[in-house]
């Protein structure tokens, strides 16, 4: 078995690796973000507490990609720049503000089971005070955007 960043080979097949994200309501995005522990957001850390997860910000990681891009000197990289335009429009801001990608172990994807275990657990808190939205993603490149023509080298 041959372990790849977003996959798993195992001889002739293909385990990808997937990713939970939740939409975080308004009111309840900053406190997320900053780490504050309001009573509402309690059987969300309780649950995400119990699969060993945590949450990061979209916006975040988004700016702290660019920030190390730029301290390595890859500021030509499509991928910095599609990157770097995202965080700077104002109305992405917004939007990935309150997009929180799920790590479990530390880790950004993981194994199937994993995820859909945590997905079933936060299930019933989607469409709730908090929870606007809960969506499960793979590593597969072809089910996910790819860098737009504009900001290729």
């Amino acid at each position: 078995m041959t372990s790849h960043e977003g996959k798993v080979e195992r001889g002739d097949s293909v385990d990808w690796r997937f990713q939970l994200r939740l939409q975080i309501k308004d009111e309840y995005a900053e406190a997320l973000r900053s780490g504050e522990r309001l009573d509402a957001l309690r059987p969300l850390l309780e649950i995400l507490e119990s699969h060993e997860a945590a949450v990061v910000c979209q916006y975040d990681a988004f700016a702290d990609f660019c920030a190390r891009s730029e301290r390595n000197g890859d500021q030509d990289l499509p991928l910095y720049k599609w990157t770097l335009a995202t965080i700077q429009n104002p109305d992405k801001k917004t939007k990935y503000t309150k997009i929180f990608t799920i790590y479990i172990r530390n880790e950004e994807v993981y194994e199937q089971s994993s995820a859909e275990a945590l997905e079933q657990e936060l299930q019933p808190l989607v469409g709730g005070s908090v929870i606007e939205n809960l969506a499960k993603y793979d590593s597969n490149p072809a089910n996910n955007p790819q860098v737009p023509k504009k900001f290729q080298n």
